[in-house]
């Protein structure tokens, strides 16, 4: 009954109340209409009091159905322009053009229509958005769709491909905080808690719903191509498969778990197993694409980073729009750092928070270009070989958006660590130990955080959000080389073997009171 109750759209819901102190006034009625119309009067505002009816859709009827009936026009809309370009450029394309760079050869950005976006005050975001949280309605039960107006406002809810993605858990780590950095106010932001197992989700139903789009308007696309480290991979190759559009994947040989490497198979990518490299992949991949009618899935496309950035939203949504003190994101291709930075950017342009939080991106010194050119002022960026990390997913040398990565960490007084492989694994396992179950990406981020804590740069009580970008599950392989103590010139302190014992109830006994006793002599 509470589920059925639930799928209703939210636009029979009454509108958030517009905060227009100069056009306000008392108005007693109750008005159902649609709360992103951007021409909306605010006489048309209720009080939060005022109830509404719950209505049920009819039984023959579906949600996608639901949302074509009940759907609305309004004043949004975004475009492609070139990134950071001078103000008065009047370069710029549609998001239904298939363009990767700019006439330059440099990188674009999905820009919004702020102006259109600034009619409605920070309260009246901060009420949708809320509103549409734990909801069924097509899209907005999706962490991305439910910040839809600020994502990709002009595409059709009946052209979204979604899994009802992110709304990820952001818990509070109390016990790794406690012990192991003296922090009262220690959160991880558990992204790897979504449909594929990463935070990649996130962007991958943008970009997917984009092309599925694209299709429908008899645009030359057969299907979409990436190259991975295996996360982008399965992210684009289950959302191409709901929608029935044909993915392409290019993979480094022998570079990825077993875990990662099974999903884009299992969900019928077309997988290529190259002798190379990510960057070798990434480079093949470009090639391709100027080629063929293949749709480009990586970072180097921007429409990615416009579902990445919901996750920075959410992260001040689930505070309460509060904002942390700082928030520490595992970089390797680095187009993460600069969605989280515009998520938080656009609430503070938009008024729904007073301030953003300072950005750390944490790099394995395995494959740490950004960490390097960071340490160098942030002059002559130098690509380097990308040498083999646990942390696979960031083992990229040539970053894509490393103008984006700088761009971010200028403009929010942001930082730059890096994790040797026995550090990050030492904290992942430190983390596991705490009841966490992480990939060896929220290792390093870990890592980061313990040098900065050290240092004395972030506070005991300063509120800090990890971000772990995919799930534990995905790097068992990794857990139990550790555990086993089976990789080499690693001492693996915090390792966990299981303890082998005869098959008696003496010797099982001994070794249980042994066990009790160091537990015991501890607290």
């Amino acid at each position: 009954m509470v589920a059925s109750c639930m799928l209703r759209s939210s636009f029979l819901c009454p509108c958030p109340q517009l905060h227009h102190p100069s056009n306000s006034k008392s108005n007693n009625s109750i008005h159902f209409c649609t709360p992103i119309k951007a021409t909306a009067s605010t006489n048309d505002a209720i009080t939060p009091s005022a109830q509404t009816q719950k209505h049920r859709r009819p039984a023959d009827e579906n949600i996608r159905e639901e949302a074509r009936r009940l759907s609305s026009s309004h004043n949004f809309s975004a475009k492609y322009v070139p990134f950071n370009a001078d103000p008065n450029s009047d370069e710029w394309y549609s998001l239904d053009e298939i363009v990767y760079r700019s006439r330059s050869g440099g990188l674009l950005d999905v820009q919004h229509d702020m102006n259109a976006l600034k009619k409605f005050d920070g309260q009246y975001w901060r009420n949708l958005f809320d509103s549409r949280v734990g909801k069924t309605t097509w899209p907005y039960g999706s962490g991305v769709w439910s910040k839809k107006e600020w994502v990709l406002p002009e595409i059709d809810s009946d052209d979204i491909v979604s899994a009802f993605e992110g709304n990820s858990n952001l818990f509070w780590a109390e016990r790794f905080g406690k012990q192991f950095l003296g922090m009262t106010d220690l959160w991880v932001k558990h992204c790897g808690i979504s449909h594929t197992g990463s935070f990649k989700d996130l962007g991958m139903t943008v970009l997917v719903s984009q092309v599925n789009r694209l299709r429908k308007m008899h645009k030359p696309v057969v299907g979409v191509g990436c190259a991975s480290t295996g996360d982008t991979s399965a992210a684009l190759s289950a959302y191409c498969a709901s929608a029935g559009i044909p993915s392409i994947v290019f993979l480094p040989a022998n570079k990825i778990s077993m875990a990662q490497l099974v999903q884009p198979i299992a969900n019928g990518a077309f997988v290529l197993s190259i002798d190379t490299d990510f960057d070798g992949c990434m480079q093949l991949i470009r090639e391709v694409t100027a080629e063929l009618p293949i749709y480009l899935a990586n970072s180097l496309n921007s429409l990615r980073l416009e579902g990445q950035k919901t996750a920075a939203i959410e992260i001040l949504q689930q505070f309460d729009w509060e904002v942390p003190e700082w928030v520490i994101v595992p970089g390797g291709n680095l187009g993460n750092i600069y969605a989280f930075y515009k998520g938080f950017q656009m609430c503070k342009e938009l008024g729904l928070v007073d301030r953003i939080p300072r950005l750390v991106c944490a790099q394995a010194a395995n494959a740490n270009p950004l960490y390097l050119h960071y340490k160098s002022g942030l002059k002559d960026f130098k690509p380097v070989k990308a040498n083999t990390t646990f942390a696979s997913a960031i083992q990229i040398g040539d970053p894509v958006s490393i103008d984006r990565a700088v761009f971010a960490l200028q403009n929010c007084n942001g930082i730059v660590e890096e994790a040797t492989e026995e550090e990050l694994m030492d904290a992942m396992a430190q983390a596991d130990s705490t009841g966490m179950f992480i990939c060896p990406h929220t290792g390093v981020a870990l890592t980061a955080l313990f040098k900065l804590r050290n240092s004395g740069v972030i506070k005991p009580t300063d509120r800090t959000v990890v971000v772990s970008t995919a799930h534990g599950l995905k790097f068992t392989q990794s857990k139990i080389d550790y555990h086993s103590k089976e990789i080499k010139d690693m001492e693996c302190r915090f390792a966990n073997p299981p303890v082998e014992v005869k098959a008696d109830f003496g010797s099982v006994m001994d070794v249980l009171k042994s066990y009790l006793l160091s537990k015991n002599s501890k607290q």
